[in-house]
């Protein structure tokens, strides 16, 4: 009883002294970057065009239908910009109506926003077995978009009858499409102007025990404390009554600890108190299913609604790692989240032999070194994933850095809180709001100066 009745007053301090981590907008890390509401958007209607499935092979000329969404209601006859927005890992359902739109209507854009391979409808398998995700890669993404954006160019010159004609391009992405964009921007330097790379994930890191320090640092020490202690106090009890704990959580069907203690380490990355909050609040309001934390799912193959997460993990456990695995000492999240437990699920969800091609992502892209130019990095000083991000400039190649204080992920281009979608990005629920129009100043001020350089010259250039 004396036990029940100090979790409970551990549980209200919690929920008092880490309330303020919401407004920072700190996201769930199982996807970087969740869904949009479907009714804040400014165009649903799919339209779609045949990609090449191995832009690597000369000898392989399937094609799989992708689906992309586009928004001209803004856009500046014949001369505008076009701003493309990278789908990340999730699925495309429309055109958002966040902080990119009201850049496009600053600009005379048109909008379009491709989605990314094997998400959502885009899916070149009925199957998503793992010999079939061997074109699941950030490298096969961006050929993705080289190839659309020459197609879209094309198919707008048709449209507006007109030939060889180049608008200047600007691509925008938010995390893990952050990174997207920033690799873009390095890659294909002679297709877009510029590019803003908002909470970037580009470094691939195999021990990312700064997220969970980040969480720590973000809450506080009085947070930090009961943060811990909780953690502690769940340990002792999954291992006396393990099954009626996980069911207070709603969360009987994780019967792998490591799944279970991974759903509690994410929902404290949200903030909130555990079992109420996880309960009507994380798995509630904020939406996100218990099943993408159960291993046994995540080796469903079927294609569906809730593919996303299998997809996410493979990236992650053949490409970028990303692992969030608990610090050494003064760890807020369980031991049990190790990497052991990453690496038995790779294993476990994808076969024997799946492994983290870290060292090759980064030498491939750069890392925090990445050498491209004109590339905006925008990170919140509270954001977990901001220590995989590009946060000092490169001597031999400067890039346009610029912190967001007192914010979290991709604040300049959702607002705050991040779920349930604010109209506009409005950034008035911030704890800072003006460091949010000062950062979002800075960007306009770059695409500004980088898209007339483009028009002067009449095409996009290096």
């Amino acid at each position: 009883m004396m036990k029940t009745t100090k979790t409970q007053e551990w549980v209200t301090m919690f929920m008092f002294l880490c309330f303020p981590l919401v407004s920072y907008g700190i996201r769930q890390p199982r996807t970087l970057l969740n869904y949009l509401s479907e009714s804040k958007r400014l165009n649903t209607q799919e339209l779609w065009f045949n990609q090449t499935l191995d832009h690597f092979s000369p000898y392989d000329h399937r094609q799989f239908p992708q689906r992309y969404y586009e928004f001209l209601d803004y856009y500046r006859i014949p001369d505008g910009p076009i701003f493309l927005v990278i789908g990340g890992e999730g699925t495309l359902t429309g055109i958002a109506n966040d902080y990119i739109a009201v850049l496009a209507k600053k600009f005379g854009a048109a909008l379009v926003s491709l989605e990314h391979r094997y998400y959502g409808k885009s899916t070149p398998f009925k199957s998503l077995e793992t010999e079939n995700l061997k074109y699941l890669s950030s490298k096969q993404a961006l050929f993705d978009l080289a190839v659309f954006r020459q197609y879209y160019q094309d198919s707008l010159n048709t449209k507006i009858n007109r030939t060889k004609i180049e608008n200047p391009w600007f691509v925008f992405g938010g995390s893990y499409s952050g990174a997207l964009s920033a690799w873009f921007r390095l890659k294909f330097p002679h297709l877009t102007c510029g590019s803003l790379a908002s909470s970037a994930v580009v470094l691939a890191v195999y021990n990312y025990t700064e997220f969970d320090q980040q969480i720590g640092e973000s809450a506080g020490p009085e947070c930090k404390a009961i943060l811990q202690e909780t953690t502690q106090l769940i340990e002792h009890k999954l291992a006396t009554n393990g099954r009626a704990l996980k069911a207070s959580f709603n969360a009987a069907d994780l019967e792998i600890d490591g799944d279970f203690f991974y759903l509690l380490a994410d929902a404290a990355a949200i903030a909130d108190a555990y079992a109420k909050y996880v309960k009507d609040y994380y798995l509630g309001t904020f939406g996100v299913n218990i099943q993408t934390y159960d291993q046994k799912y995540l080796k469903n193959t079927a294609v569906s609604d809730d593919s996303s997460t299998r997809l996410w993990w493979f990236q992650v456990c053949t490409e970028v790692a990303y692992f969030q695995v608990a610090p050494s000492n003064d760890s807020v999240r369980s031991s049990k989240v190790d990497t052991r437990y990453h690496l038995d699920l790779c294993k476990n969800v994808f076969g024997e032999g799946t492994f983290p091609a870290v060292d090759a992502t980064n030498l491939y892209y750069g890392g925090t070194k990445i050498a491209g130019s004109k590339i905006i990095f925008t990170n919140g000083s509270q954001d977990p994933w901001r220590h995989a991000s590009k946060q000092n400039s490169s001597p031999d190649m400067p890039s346009y850095l610029i912190t967001c204080n007192n914010c979290g992920h991709c604040s300049d281009l959702r607002g705050c809180p991040q779920s349930p979608f604010i109209i506009g990005g409005d950034a008035k629920n911030c704890s800072s709001p003006d460091a949010v129009h000062k950062v979002r100043q800075q960007i306009a001020d770059h695409m500004d100066l980088w898209l007339s350089q483009c028009q002067d010259t009449g095409r996009s250039f290096i």
